[in-house]
């Protein structure tokens, strides 16, 4: 990877520069709408709290390899070309490297593919099939791992020793982050002009967004989202699952204390990662986080079987953490009907990617949550 220091500051301004880098080489992705779940979040739940709620959602399962991670991907591969002597000092013909479950894997073998570049991808025995089978179709080498981040990170050095391939993180590192909070900035613009495109009571009057909530894995997306919200106003949240310990950040947060090692096997599978120390620096360092919620797996499959139901799209479990938490965690709704009142919140929420099988589905949808906490 290239080397932190020539990377440009953590900064809201540095979001919209990698924007225009990776403009020619991902997709805009569409924002869509739902009364029937904005009403459902309004009334949902056994609790007391009644927020209201109108939502917003960002599309990334339409983005190129089904993921957000294109943006962070094709991010670093641009910043790579940049560095001096490492397209002609033969660099690239050595290629890159990293180590993910599936989403970044893909996105980082496009984006190689696309630049004449080699890619090897450490991937854990367990990861989906059908994010195995497309990163072999983008043209990567994969060596497969064990599930947890120290076994990934060991055989990940090794392929470094062995090819002398450059590492691309799938989250720790600042050209991630700044790639990923692209959407952020996508986000605000296209949720304001939907607005004034409205305009009259629909709006109430509004400009844009009170808040986005997001998932959170190794929380690269995530910081970068709050990188782009910086200075406006904008709230930003994160989510997780609670299972198995996944809520790492949200432990982490509330101790002070980045969780260094998480081992799920939740449903949500892209977001069993601990958050990386870049990420942690603007999440909890500076704050630009204003807190974590996370929902049971049983909670994640209803959300993502409403997904499909009300907005006819296809989305991963780890894409509709943030749908579960606005409608079934109470500890989140309550505290958005005191703080928004009467008024309500335009709440955002980031559908992160939609690579899921069908057969994968028919499982989780018949068992309600596998493995999940009631079970």
């Amino acid at each position: 990877m290239a080397d932190q220091s020539t990377s440009p500051p953590l900064t809201r301004a540095s979001v919209a520069e990698a924007r225009e880098l990776i403009r020619p080489f991902v997709h805009r992705t569409p924002v869509i709408t739902s009364s029937s779940l904005s009403a459902l979040a309004s009334t949902s739940g056994q609790g007391k709290a009644r927020p209201k709620f109108r939502l917003w959602f960002k599309c990334e399962n339409f983005q190129k390899v089904g993921a957000f991670k294109a943006r962070g991907a094709f991010h670093a591969i641009e910043r790579l070309k940049k560095e001096p002597g490492w397209l002609a000092g033969g660099g690239a013909e050595r290629g890159v490297v990293t180590h993910s479950s599936g989403n970044h894997a893909q996105a980082l073998s496009l984006a190689a593919r696309a630049n004449g570049i080699p890619a090897y991808i450490v991937m854990p025995t367990i990861s989906a099939p059908p994010k195995i089978a497309a990163t072999k179709g983008y043209g990567a080498t994969v060596i497969f791992s064990g599930s947890t981040s120290v076994e990934r990170e060991a055989v990940t050095t090794k392929v470094i020793e062995d090819t002398g391939a450059r590492l691309v993180p799938p989250y720790d590192h600042p050209d991630i982050v700044l790639g990923q909070g692209t959407l952020g900035l996508e986000f605000q613009e296209q949720v304001e002009a939907m607005m004034a495109e409205e305009g009259g009571e629909k709006t109430r009057g509004k400009k844009g967004l009170d808040a986005i909530i997001a998932p959170c894995g190794g929380g690269g997306m995530l910081s970068g989202v709050a990188l782009s919200c910086e200075g406006t106003g904008i709230r930003v949240f994160g989510s997780e699952p609670s299972y198995q310990g996944a809520d790492d950040a949200k432990r982490g947060y509330k101790s002070g204390v980045r969780v260094e090692a998480v081992s799920s096997l939740t449903v949500a599978d892209g977001l069993r990662t601990p958050v990386g120390r870049i990420p942690w620096s603007i999440i909890y360092e500076r704050r630009l986080v204003s807190g974590f919620y996370s929902v049971s797996d049983a909670d994640i499959v209803r959300a993502m079987k409403l997904a499909y139901e009300r907005l006819k799209v296809v989305i991963e479990p780890s894409s509709a953490v943030p749908l579960a938490v606005a409608l079934y965690n109470e500890d989140f709704r309550a505290m958005v009907e005191q703080e928004a009142g009467e008024e309500g919140w335009d709440l955002g929420i980031v559908f992160s990617g939609g690579n899921v099988s069908l057969d994968a589905l028919g499982k989780l949808f018949a068992d309600g949550g596998v493995g999940d906490e009631s079970k």
